[in-house]
């Protein structure tokens, strides 16, 4: 059905299809959509069964609106956000674009949120059925970054499985400073020491910045092990890797997404995991849309993984197909559960 569809809705304005979206998932219009389950790609997070890795990234669902409607669509998880302290507008339109020669988006989106307390309000008021993930980041004028990560701890803590620290969108400036190392240490020891004022036990999660330079992955690796995190999210998206793209937008300023972004991502997915040896998870993302992309996100070190872009150009049924998809690879190599192969190809 999406495919009939797609060339109609890339007629519009790549915003206004995300909106038309959120609110066909609000009014329940759910495709028919069978969703396999198989007890080789099922897996635990934080003590809670799911029965696929799959997790839609942050960015779809910024502001809690849908997230059960994407679990009956077949994700393992959703994570929500970026959800900013005070309600902000973002950058101005147009902010998103397609590349679709190359199966990608460029966003300057700029953390657009309806705010800490109108989205907690909501995540309260319905109850999630899976896992969710809450990101939260600074406002645009805020005088007080760190401080602004401290306000949305206390508004989420007790409200999500997880809370991701986004330090790495291209499009809030100078945001990307957060993974200097002495920086991520005091932001990291803040959220600690907050955690602890609020006698909460919330995991925490990292998504860093694909364009990290090689003698940062260490350092940053480093702080993240000082601290115990939960997860270290690979990658958000890139403001480089330009130069081969066809369509024209790509020299539209923003944060790159999809295709382009798979073997980037994989590299570094695979570099930490090197370093990080499985003592905290990796959350694979970047250009996924397949069972055989899942795989090799898997292969290199994440144990879960997340799309967005991909369900752009998929379309809705994108989790079911992956799902089949990873099962019969799986299956084909005699492979029981996902679990065995995290960072195989190491």
């Amino acid at each position: 059905m999406f495919s009939k569809i797609r060339s109609l809705i890339f007629k519009l304005d790549p915003e206004l299809a995300h909106s038309l979206a959120i609110k066909a998932l609000k009014l329940n219009y759910l495709p028919n959509n069978y969703i396999k389950k198989d007890s080789s790609i099922a897996t635990e997070v934080l003590g809670k069964k799911i029965f696929n890795p799959i997790g839609i990234a942050a960015g779809f669902d910024k502001d809690a609106q849908v997230y059960n409607s994407l679990f009956k669509l077949g994700f393992g998880f959703v994570e929500v956000g970026t959800v900013t302290p005070l309600k902000q507008y973002g950058n101005p339109k147009p902010r998103i674009f397609r590349l679709e020669e190359d199966e990608a988006l460029i966003n300057r989106l700029g953390f657009n949120s309806l705010g800490a307390d109108s989205v907690s309000l909501r995540i309260k008021s319905s109850q999630p059925n899976g896992l969710l993930g809450i990101n939260i980041g600074p406002n645009k004028e805020t005088k007080d970054r760190l401080e602004d990560y401290v306000i949305c701890m206390r508004k989420f803590h007790n409200v999500g499985d997880y809370l991701t620290i986004n330090i790495s969108s291209p499009n809030t400036e100078d945001l990307r400073t957060f993974q200097n190392q002495n920086k991520l240490d005091e932001l990291l020891s803040a959220l600690e020491k907050e955690k602890n004022n609020l006698k909460s036990s919330v995991p925490i999660a990292v998504k860093i910045s694909p364009d990290i330079q090689e003698h940062e992955i260490n350092k940053i690796a480093e702080v993240l092990q000082k601290y115990k995190i939960f997860a270290v999210i690979i990658s958000n998206t890139t403001d480089q890797n330009r130069e081969n793209l066809k369509n024209i937008n790509k020299l539209e300023k923003g944060g790159l997404s999809g295709k382009p972004l798979e073997y980037k991502s994989n590299l570094l997915i695979n570099k930490f995991y090197k370093i990080l040896n499985n003592n905290i998870k990796i959350i694979g993302v970047g250009g996924v849309d397949s069972g055989k992309g899942v795989y090799e996100k898997i292969i290199n070190g994440a144990s879960l993984v997340q799309l967005y872009t991909g369900m752009v150009y998929k379309g809705p049924n994108i989790a079911s197909k992956i799902n089949n998809e990873l099962i019969d690879i799986l299956k084909k190599k005699g492979i029981k559960n996902i679990s065995e192969i995290i960072g195989s190809k190491n």
